[in-house]
């Protein structure tokens, strides 16, 4: 199922993607969650019944009639981790990058998330904008201490995700936080992909463009830390909870590593594509004055 939260005159709705368009599950399922990702809180029943009604459905909204919204709204938690694929680790080698022994996770704050298709906020205090292409996976079931045999039974699907980075701020400290949560900088979407349309999340080809321009051209096989000990990693240390977003890392071909470096400028169209998950697009804006505290 490719699921979804969108907005149909004035409210939020839950949905499926289908080839004739999108079913509605707010309206056919008989307890409908406020949003997506309360149907995983629901159990197995509310899944089976949402592929019943999406099986049995004959009517459909277009795509293009609505705004689509991110498959989760205000995550728990949202976390990238940090110098896990092979080929961004060799582009990064000239500043001391190397293989880490053990994922480098780092917060992306909750209010960065944005909508698969809406615009970037172009910060106006920095110069030093930049796109990272992402696999992200979204937890669906409450866990703590998982086994990596275990680990891909708790995730409730797969979404594409772009990792907005701020370089400067992100350098000045060891975090990496505050310069991967600026508003709007963490776009999501356009559906969440369960996991048996996906297959075997470590053989995803992901590529990026910036106005047509292919800049990142990689597969997920090139992670250091795959899916399954990614999630049985973070799990030892905190309790994963329905909803947490966790960002995979990226592939080679970031602009700031370019030479010279080639930041994201307002007017910028910004897509990231995954095989068997979707793709999403966001022009970059300049931060609007309504958006300054």
């Amino acid at each position: 199922m490719k699921l979804l939260n969108y907005v149909k005159e004035g409210a939020v709705r839950i949905g499926a993607q289908t080839e004739q368009g999108i079913v509605d599950l707010t309206a056919a399922l008989p307890d409908p969650p406020s949003e997506l990702i309360g149907l995983f809180g629901q159990g197995d029943s509310a899944l089976a019944a949402a592929r019943d009604a999406i099986a049995s459905a004959s009517h459909f909204i277009a795509s293009d009639a609505v705004r689509i919204l991110p498959p989760v709204l205000r995550p728990p938690k949202f976390l990238g981790v940090g110098g896990n694929f092979h080929s961004h680790i060799v582009e990064a080698a000239h500043l001391g990058a190397k293989v880490p022994r053990y994922p480098v996770w780092f917060n992306k704050q909750a209010t960065c998330i944005n909508g698969p298709f809406d615009p970037i906020w172009k910060p106006h205090d920095s110069e030093e904008l930049d796109y990272e292409g992402e696999l992200a996976l979204v937890i669906g079931r409450r866990c703590r201490r998982v086994g990596v045999e275990e680990a891909l039974s708790v995730v409730a699907g797969y979404a594409v995700c772009n990792d907005v980075s701020i370089r400067d701020w992100q350098m000045r400290a060891p975090t990496s936080t505050i310069g991967k949560s600026f508003d709007t900088h963490g776009p999501l979407g356009p559906w969440l992909v369960t996991p048996d349309e996906v297959g075997d999340p470590g053989k995803l080809r992901l590529r990026t463009w910036v106005n047509g321009d292919l800049r990142q051209d990689g597969t997920t096989e090139e992670m250091v830390f795959n899916c399954a000990q990614l999630v049985s990693d973070l799990s030892q240390r905190c309790t994963l909870e329905v909803g947490d977003v966790l960002s995979v890392g990226s592939p080679a071909g970031v602009g700031g590593l370019r030479k010279p470096p080639v930041w994201l400028r307002p007017g910028d169209r910004v897509r990231v594509e995954i095989e068997r998950v979707g793709a999403i697009e966001n022009v970059v804006i300049e931060e609007p004055e309504a958006g300054r505290a």
